[in-house]
């Protein structure tokens, strides 16, 4: 993150009440949380993946790609 777009969020945020300044922290940890649970089912889907395109990417006819 910029130095600059985080100074723009922290004055937004010195305007907020305690009560408010709660609820974004909240977002902010639903936010992370849910970034790491996309980021866990990408990689759980990329390695279900990988058995069934090996067969297409290991194969005699594709060698001279992998020597690229």
């Amino acid at each position: 993150m910029t130095t600059a777009y985080e100074q723009r969020i922290l004055q937004k945020l010195r305007h907020l009440s305690p009560e408010r300044l709660a609820e974004v922290e909240d977002f902010v940890d639903f936010l992370a949380h849910r970034q790491a649970e996309e980021q866990g089912l990408t990689q759980a889907a990329s390695q279900l993946a990988s058995p069934a395109f090996a067969r297409v990417w290991d194969n005699p006819a594709d060698s001279d790609y992998d020597r690229l």
